[in-house]
C-alpha cells in the first residue's frame, strides 16, 4: 500500500507579514519591559570590547589575568570619576548664578509679551493668561521629570555598582562566551562566526574610542569659541555641546541652543547668539569634514535616513542610553547581515553604498529605413 506524500503547507503572503508584525512587536516589547536588565548588559559588554585591548596587553607582560581586567578597571573608573567631578565643580558654578539668570529671562519674556502685544495687537493679559497656564503646565512637567530623574539617579547609583561587576564577568568568561557562539552555529560556520565576531570587536573599539577622542577635541573647541566670545559658562557649555554631539543629528541642535541661550540671556545684545551659531556651525564643518572621517569613521558606515531613525526608535525603546547605543548596535546588526547571505540585501539597505544611476546614459536605436 502507498502512503500518499504530505505537501507542505505554503503561507499566503498576508499571513507571512502578520507573523513578521507580532515578533517585531513582541520583540521590541521584550526590549522595552526588560530595559533595566539587558541595558546594563549591553554597556558592559560594548565597555568589556574597548577594554580587551588593553587586558591583553597586562597578560602579555606576565601579568596575572584577574589582576589585568582589576588594573584596566581601576584605570577607567579613575579616569571616569575625574571627568565626573570636573563637570559637578562646573556645574556648581552654572548653578550659583541660576536667580540671576532667572531673572533676565522674565525680563526677556516681559519684552517680548510687550512686543507681541503691540506689533500683533493681541490683548496683553490674553498673553499673560497663555503665559500663566504654560508655566503651569512647564511646572507640573517639570515636577514629574524630577521625580523620575530622582528614580534614575537611584537607578543609576545602583547601576555604578553593579556595571564594573558585568564587566569583570564578562572579560574574565571572554573564552567561554566566544566558544559558546562558536559552538552554537555548528562546527560548519565556525570560521564564518569567528570573523563576525573579530570585525565586531574591531568596529566597536574603532568607534568608540574613535568618539570619545573626537568628543575631547570637540570639547575644546566649543570652550574656546564660545570663550572667545566671551560667554559664560563657556567650558560646561562646551563639554555638554561634545556630549551631546556624540547623539546623531538630535544631538546637534541641542548643543547649540544651549549656548544660544545663555548668550541671549548674558549679553546686552541678540547677534551674540548669532554668532554663537556661526561658531558652532563652523566648528560642525571641520568636525564633519576632518574630525569624523579621520577618527571615527570605521568600515561599516550606516546612512543617513537610516542612523536617523535608529536614533528616534532606540530614543523611544530606552530613552536617552537608547540614542547612545543605536549606532554601534544597527553597525553590529550590519556586520551580521553583511556576512549570511539571506541577509545581505538588509546589509545593504542599512549601508551608504549608493548604486550607479546612469542618468545621462541614453541608448540610441538606428531604425533602418525602408525603401518601397
Amino acid at each position: 500500500m502507498q502512503v500518499p506524500k504530505l505537501k507542505a503547507l505554503v503561507f499566503p503572503f498576508y499571513a507571512k507579514a502578520s507573523l513578521v508584525f507580532i515578533g517585531i512587536y513582541a520583540f521590541v516589547s521584550i526590549l522595552f519591559i526588560a530595559k533595566g536588565i539587558i541595558l546594563p548588559i549591553i554597556f558592559a559588554g560594548i565597555i568589556a570590547i574597548v577594554m580587551h585591548p588593553l587586558v591583553n596587553f597586562l597578560t602579555k607582560r606576565k601579568i596575572n589575568r584577574v589582576v589585568a581586567i582589576l588594573i584596566a578597571l581601576t584605570l577607567t573608573i579613575l579616569a571616569i570619576n575625574a571627568f565626573v567631578l570636573f563637570v559637578i565643580s562646573e556645574v556648581t558654578k552654572f548653578s550659583d548664578s541660576w536667580p540671576i539668570l532667572v531673572e533676565k529671562f522674565s525680563a526677556i519674556f516681559s519684552d517680548t509679551t510687550a512686543w507681541i502685544s503691540y506689533y500683533f495687537d493681541i490683548s496683553p493679559q490674553k498673553i499673560s493668561d497663555w503665559l500663566a497656564k504654560t508655566k503651569g503646565e512647564f511646572l507640573a512637567t517639570i515636577s514629574s521629570l524630577i521625580g523620575r530623574t530622582i528614580v534614575n539617579v537611584g537607578r543609576g547609583l545602583f547601576l555604578m555598582f553593579l556595571l564594573p561587576v558585568y564587566i569583570f564577568m564578562i572579560l574574565f568568561y571572554q573564552p567561554l562566551l566566544l566558544e559558546f557562539f562558536r559552538r552554537l552555529f555548528g562546527t560548519d560556520n565556525r570560521s564564518q562566526v569567528s570573523e563576525i565576531i573579530t570585525q565586531t570587536k574591531t568596529v566597536i573599539q574603532r568607534y568608540l574610542v574613535g568618539l570619545v577622542i573626537e568628543a575631547i577635541i570637540m570639547a575644546v573647541l566649543n570652550s574656546i569659541g564660545l570663550l572667545a566670545l566671551g560667554i559664560d559658562y563657556a567650558i560646561l557649555l562646551g563639554i555638554l555641546g561634545a556630549l551631546l554631539n556624540v547623539i546623531p543629528y538630535i544631538g546637534g541642535i541641542v548643543a547649540v541652543a544651549l549656548p544660544m541661550m545663555i548668550a541671549l540671556v548674558t549679553k546686552s545684545s541678540g547677534m551674540f547668539a548669532v554668532y554663537v551659531l556661526i561658531v558652532h556651525y563652523v566648528i560642525q564643518l571641520i568636525d564633519n569634514n576632518y574630525i569624523v572621517p579621520k577618527i571615527v569613521a570605521s568600515k561599516v558606515k550606516i546612512n543617513a535616513l537610516v542612523s536617523i531613525i535608529v536614533v528616534l526608535v532606540f530614543g523611544a525603546i530606552w530613552g536617552i542610553p537608547g540614542m547612545f547605543l543605536s549606532i554601534p548596535l544597527v553597525a553590529i546588526i550590519k556586520i551580521i547581515c553583511d556576512h549570511i547571505e539571506e541577509l545581505k540585501p538588509w546589509g545593504f539597505l542599512l549601508g551608504d553604498t549608493m548604486p550607479e544611476i546612469n542618468i545621462f546614459n541614453f541608448k540610441i536605436v538606428k531604425q533602418k529605413s525602408i525603401i518601397k
